[in-house]
């Protein structure tokens, strides 16, 4: 095995990742590149450095997001910032870890080179964690018309355009039209559209209703559409009818069998032919591969994720391993793949890097076996479903439990903190503390 870098040496040779040479000089550390600071790519650049890797992590932002709290931010519980952390202080520990902020724009697997907005990066060995997408299922109105929910900026956006609305529909005269401006329909039944619908219907509840006497809030409406039979669709059945009967509680509108054919202006149109009218429109109806799956040139499966064999690696490229929402692998359960969670990227990210410094010592590769810790979902306030490790909960043990997983998960001893205290503080009061429109769109006219 090549000696493994030291601090002056990953310094010195920091320069080198920018078009250098696509063979391994075996008189230095063998690079390998990292392309995504999600939860797998996160997981893999730490390994790797832990182990003595020269590694280097690429991404188009300077922080690791946690998105399962993405909904909180939306529905104005939590900052931002309170849920991301910078990418060069988690490395901070790590000597021979580095970042760089940039764009990929493909990978040129002959010459062994990332190619990015800037200069080309060479690697020896690569770790593609691009994550996932909104998936509209090739609709383009869809993908224009609806409201994502991936990354801090849309949970921004989303978050200003409710406030939006709602200041709009204090001064509007039209009932029709006041009306669609404080209806959210959130389509997709699954956790993310769960929690996101009974968030919605809490802020209603608890704050909009007391900032905005002089409206309606009878008018207000929350619709949670989902296509399948049922919502929460992995969850065990017992779990799936305490859910739909709290968000009922809650005044969530649930509609099953229901699909969502277009959305034009504040028209949501259905597949059948009936419309309803809304401002807001919410799409959690499915993710897909990173778009850089598609320029890859490989074998691609169902949502644009990349088949790759039980090692994680590609079959035709040993060097290059795909992790996480990118990856397509079937064992999850006979003929199902891995589904797109975190558990299974991090998990995933710990593999890939054991892999790779098996390939560096000319040791044999480990098959990829996850360990299923479990799924759970909030819901609204003291209430929740987890199923693990056989336990299958429902109401506030359940919520307690989903607290404190999400709290332990987030990086940053700050963060946990500043979360902890926007949850104790909007459990006590009713209340949310970050309702500021911050965007800087002209108002809507009269």
């Amino acid at each position: 095995m090549a000696n493994l870098t030291t601090h002056d040496t990953a310094l010195a040779e920091q320069t080198e990742y920018i078009v250098a040479p696509a063979t391994h000089d075996p008189s230095r550390p063998p690079r390998v590149v990292v392309i995504g600071a999600g939860f797998g790519g996160l997981s893999a650049t730490q390994a790797l450095a832990r182990a003595g890797a020269d590694v280097l992590l690429i991404n188009r932002n300077n922080y690791h997001g946690f998105w399962p709290l993405l909904y909180q931010v939306a529905t104005a519980g939590l900052e931002p910032e309170s849920i991301a952390y910078p990418v060069r202080a988690i490395l901070r520990q790590h000597n021979n870890a580095a970042f760089q902020m940039a764009e990929v724009t493909g990978i040129d697997f002959e010459a062994r080179l990332v190619l990015t907005d800037g200069d080309p990066i060479a690697y020896d060995y690569l770790v593609i964690a691009a994550g996932s997408t909104s998936n509209f299922f090739g609709n383009d109105t869809l993908a224009k018309q609806t409201f994502g929910l991936k990354d801090l900026p849309e949970a921004a956006r989303l978050r200003n355009h409710v406030l939006r609305s709602f200041e709009q529909a204090a001064r509007e005269p039209d009932a029709h039209r006041r009306a669609a401006l404080m209806t959210f329909v959130v389509v997709g039944g699954g956790p993310t559209g769960v929690e996101l619908a009974g968030a919605f219907a809490e802020l209603i509840r608890d704050v909009l209703r007391k900032d905005y006497p002089k409206l309606d809030m009878r008018e207000a409406r929350v619709l949670l559409i989902e296509a399948g039979s049922s919502i929460l669709a992995t969850f065990p059945e017992r779990l799936q009818r305490a859910a739909r009967r709290k968000l009922d509680r809650m005044g969530v509108d649930v509609q099953t069998e229901v699909a969502v054919a277009s959305v034009v202006g504040d028209q949501v149109l259905l597949k059948g032919g009936s419309s309803l009218a809304a401002a807001t429109v919410v799409w959690a109806a499915g993710v897909r591969a990173n778009e850089l799956a598609d320029d890859l040139g490989v074998e691609q499966a169902r949502g644009g994720r990349v088949k790759i064999t039980p090692t994680l690696n590609l079959a035709e490229r040993p060097e290059v391993f795909v992790i996480g929402d990118m990856a397509y692998l079937e064992g999850y359960r006979p003929g199902v793949a891995y589904p797109m969670v975190a558990p299974v990227a991090i998990q995933m990210g710990t593999q890939a890097a054991h892999n790779i410094l098996a390939l560096i010592r000319n040791q044999p590769l480990r098959e990829f076996r996850y360990f299923d810790k479990g799924q759970m979902a909030t819901i609204g306030r003291r209430a929740a479903v987890l199923d693990a490790f056989g336990i299958r909960l429902t109401g506030f043990i359940a919520w307690l439990g989903w607290l404190i997983v999400h709290l332990l998960e987030l990086i940053g001893f700050r963060n946990r903190l500043v979360v902890l205290m926007n949850w104790a503080y909007n459990y006590l009061t009713y209340d949310r503390g970050v309702r500021l429109i911050i965007d800087d769109q002209p108002p809507p006219p009269k």
